[in-house]
């Protein structure tokens, strides 16, 4: 006990407003400067005038991020089991959690690379581009495929130093591998005259300087810490405790992510101008939703920790300011778009007829930052306490009524019927989560 207590505070604790802050505002921080890099690459791009590298760039982005994203439970799966054993004060599967999701990791990303080849192919045959825009779309997503094992492990560094609280230095990698990212691509793709081999290549390069910045601070703090022995890290139980969570965080991201491709593809059977202005309004949600995450993140953090600590209390607080801060925020940010859309739209598309249509359904995409609020707070705090088969459960009963509505109504209101359908998906996630919320409370924190 005197040795867990050394390391760090496993005492019950009380979740503060400051606590939430501390982890909120740098991931926001870190959230919102992940944007950035598509307009610097899309700028260096640029620069040589020649469409198809735009557009072989803009798919081949594409591609990479749906490779990806099933593998955000990484960096959420990660935080949640970190927090949980901070909270009780577990110093070996604190760091036994980080080595699973590791090993994980490298083996996913190695995969990734072996297989490039062949994602390239499907990638370039889903896309179904110009061969010019093909031939751009290979040459990225080939390059970009040797940072796979960097990426996923760069999610799960993360994941592990906001299990711990430690947000800012969560932040200052990111805002260091980002900083590397630009630099490399505008050296590579301008100075060196690469083009979008120099833009992949910059991503690649940032990628495992920041696996390298990110291993040396932790295995410094594991070298102070005891060793956690092989058995105990690959424990059969604790591995399919870790698989059983990712899994089902995975199954959540990719529903999502089919819900947003659904009503792109419901957007375009309506025409090309209102394909346009939905594609700039989901750039003004996502851009909305950014600043959420951070609050996302404390979330998980302090509930995942409070289930360690078996500290209700602390919990039911950790759940009420993160709701608190997160639902006030996206009030202020939804009156903001709401406001400042058109000039917003503007920004974003020369086209008049676009920025007609976008500036009609703006008031969908300024308020859907609101509806999507709890859906992303429940979220996190049912991934934080690894209650992942109850997120899972709500994710597919929400999507099949979304699909419903997106029909039903898209048939009798058109876009405004689509759009609909999303606040209706929004809402559903959230509100579906927070009635199962008290009996899993309940459970959890039942007397042993």
């Amino acid at each position: 006990m005197a040795q867990r207590a050394h390391h760090f505070d496993s005492r019950p604790f009380r979740v503060t407003n400051w606590q939430v802050l501390a982890i909120a505002i740098p991931m926001a921080l870190a959230y919102v400067t992940t944007p950035l890099l598509g307009l610097i690459d899309t700028a260096v791009v640029g620069r040589f005038g020649d469409v198809a590298l735009l557009g072989g760039l803009a798919t081949g982005a594409v591609v990479f991020d749906v490779v990806l994203t099933p593998f955000n439970f990484l960096r959420s799966g990660t935080t949640g089991l970190v927090a949980q054993a901070f909270g009780r004060g577990d110093i070996l599967e604190e760091k036994a959690a980080f080595w699973r999701a590791f090993s994980v990791a490298a083996t996913s990303g190695l995969l990734m690379v072996l297989l490039s080849p062949l994602i390239a192919v499907i990638g370039e045959w889903f896309m179904h581009a110009d061969q010019p825009v093909a031939a751009a779309m290979d040459i990225y997503i080939r390059i970009r495929l040797i940072s796979a094992p960097a990426a996923l492990i760069n999610y799960a560094i993360l994941g592990y130093f906001l299990g711990r609280g430690k947000a800012a230095l969560g932040l200052l990698l990111q805002l260091f591998m980002n900083g590397m990212n630009i630099a490399f691509s505008i050296v590579l793709g301008i100075y060196l005259g690469w083009g979008i081999a120099g833009v992949a290549w910059g991503t690649v390069c940032s990628e495992v300087i920041a696996v390298v910045a990110g291993m040396a601070v932790l295995v410094g703090r594991f070298r102070e810490l005891p060793n956690v022995p092989l058995q105990h890290t690959f424990n059969v139980t604790a591995m399919r405790r870790m698989i059983q969570l990712n899994g089902d965080i995975m199954i959540r991201s990719l529903a999502l992510t089919g819900a947003y491709i659904l009503f792109a593809r419901q957007g375009a059977q309506l025409g090309a101008l209102t394909l346009a202005a939905n594609a700039v309004l989901m750039h003004v949600f996502f851009a909305g939703a950014y600043f959420l995450d951070g609050f996302a993140a404390a979330a998980e953090q302090l509930a995942g920790r409070a289930v360690g600590a078996f500290n209700r209390a602390a919990f039911s607080r950790a759940v009420r300011l993160t709701a608190a801060w997160a639902l006030a925020l996206s009030g202020f940010t939804s009156i903001l778009i709401f406001l400042l859309g058109g000039q917003l739209i503007s920004a974003m598309t020369k086209a008049a007829d676009v920025r007609a249509e976008a500036v009609l359904y703006l008031p969908w995409a300024a308020f859907a930052t609101m509806s999507g609020v709890l859906a992303s707070q429940m979220n996190a705090v049912f991934v934080g306490a690894a209650w992942s088969r109850d997120m899972r459960n709500t994710m597919l009963i929400s999507f099949a009524a979304f699909v419903a509505a997106l029909f039903s109504l898209g048939q009798m209101f058109g876009n405004h019927g689509l759009w609909s359908a999303l606040h209706v998906f929004l809402l559903l996630r959230g509100i579906s989560l927070l009635l199962v919320m008290p009996r899993r409370v309940r459970t959890a924190f039942a007397e042993q």
